[in-house]
């Protein structure tokens, strides 16, 4: 099987950069790297799975922006702004990215948005907005404020309170810019309104979550059957990433080997798998914009008595912070639940090693890692809509680590997984 590396490595750093985890992880070089192993004859019988695809709708598109509105006016912001990054996708559709150059949308807590734009970029940028949810474009020449504008359009719109709302992911640049030019203004977070509306998934939402996590469970499952010993986590990474493609989907994951599985996001070092190793895969891919983040932990021949018993522990903390999980609790409470389990099994306490070292799960949606999170402090209640990854880890430095990792989200009768967990060791998939 052959990949061109540059592609190989785009998509790698495309999963990484959605799941929060070095591009490196996905591409270390190495020279067992360009060994190749027979493609497995079930990666020929994938193919695309594209049908069901809803787009998310113009319709929930422009209720995204009024509950925005509702939530300003909540938030006493007189406009919210934000860079052409996620965010603004969520509302717009709009996926523009990021550079030197300030182009972003303002979204007003009353009347129609509008987007700040470099003069030269105006007909691209035409091309790309949907009039649809307002198409009103101020740009700005090279000599001039692009910050000017931004505060032009808030007070064109009508001020109250004085207070415009930054998107988390802004530069400081800009942040910056905007406050030097209203100084009788407040600069405040957006992210009471942002994270309020993205962190609550319509059924739009979820169906696409679902296909994504679907689809990373039959790459995964025709991946792990080609493991063997004397290959290299890079080979097994770039055979997901086949899998991922021949299902029509865009994909990959971090596959880390032996002692290097205890580091809950890998290693750079190069790694061979061989007989008796634990092999922890991470990944997912993306459907329409919404994510799938997925792991999965086997052991390669016969496990050993001490790798089934962390296995099992593993397990069954996942299982208790599922059942944690009540609709008006606060997130923490389902940390609290899996992390007892692994300390009560003779584990370290507070992160400490061997056993959990971070958060027992966080949110996700447009993005692998997004608003809010399973951890300690976080009183956030749980509400119908949210999505989180249920995924603690038992790491022992030196020999092996085990996670299991599935994503859920939360109904009016309580969690659903999108998957089937791993029902033990030797069987990773429901």
């Amino acid at each position: 099987m052959k990949e061109n590396r540059r592609s190989f490595i785009r998509k790698s750093g495309w999963l990484a950069g959605s799941l929060g985890i070095s591009p490196a992880l996905f591409s270390a070089p190495h020279p067992m790297a360009e060994i190749e192993f027979p493609a497995h004859p079930a990666l020929d019988q994938l193919k695309p799975s594209l049908n069901g695809i809803v787009p998310i709708s113009e319709g929930e598109r422009k209720q995204r922006i009024e509950k925005a509105q509702q939530l300003m006016q909540q938030e006493k912001l007189d406009a919210i702004f934000m860079e052409g990054t996620t965010t603004c996708n969520y509302y717009t559709g709009l996926r523009w990215g990021q550079s030197e150059r300030t182009f972003g949308l303002v979204i007003p807590a009353k009347g129609a948005i509008a987007y700040v734009c470099p003069k030269f970029e105006e007909d691209r940028a035409r091309e790309l907005i949907n009039p649809v949810f307002g198409e009103e474009v101020r740009c700005w020449e090279e000599h001039e404020s692009p910050f000017a504008l931004i505060v032009g359009i808030v007070k064109d719109r009508g001020v109250k309170h004085r207070r415009i709302g930054i998107e988390e992911r802004v530069r400081f640049f800009i942040a910056d810019g905007i406050r030097q030019l209203g100084r009788s203004w407040e600069i405040a977070d957006a992210t009471p309104v942002t994270a309020g509306c993205r962190m609550y998934k319509s059924a739009a939402e979820l169906a696409l979550m679902q296909k994504a996590n679907d689809v990373t469970i039959e790459a995964y499952k025709v991946a792990f059957s080609t493991i063997q010993p004397g290959m290299t986590q890079s080979q097994l990474s770039r055979i997901i990433s086949a899998a991922f493609e021949k299902l029509g989907f865009t994909g990959g994951a971090s596959v880390q080997v032996g002692k290097y599985s205890a580091m809950p996001h890998g290693s750079i070092k190069p790694q061979q798998i061989m007989e008796g190793d634990v092999v922890m895969v991470d990944g997912g891919t993306s459907c329409q914009g919404y994510a799938s983040d997925i792991t999965r932990t086997i052991v390669v021949g016969k496990p050993s008595d001490k790798q089934i018993a962390v296995w099992n522990l593993e397990k069954k903390a996942q299982d208790a912070a599922f059942a944690a999980i009540r609709l008006g609790a606060p997130c923490e409470v389902v940390d609290a639940a899996a992390r007892a389990v692994i300390e009560n099994g003779g584990y370290q306490k507070n992160y400490g090693l061997p056993g959990l070292p971070h958060r027992t799960g966080h949110g996700i949606g447009m993005e692998g890692h997004e608003w809010t999170n399973f951890v300690k402090g976080n009183t956030t209640p749980i509400g119908v809509g949210m999505c989180f990854s249920d995924e603690p880890t038992i790491s022992i430095p030196g020999e092996f680590g085990i996670r299991l990792e599935d994503c859920l989200y939360i109904t009016e009768d309580g969690p659903r997984f999108f998957t089937p967990q791993s029902v033990s060791i030797e069987q990773p998939f429901g």
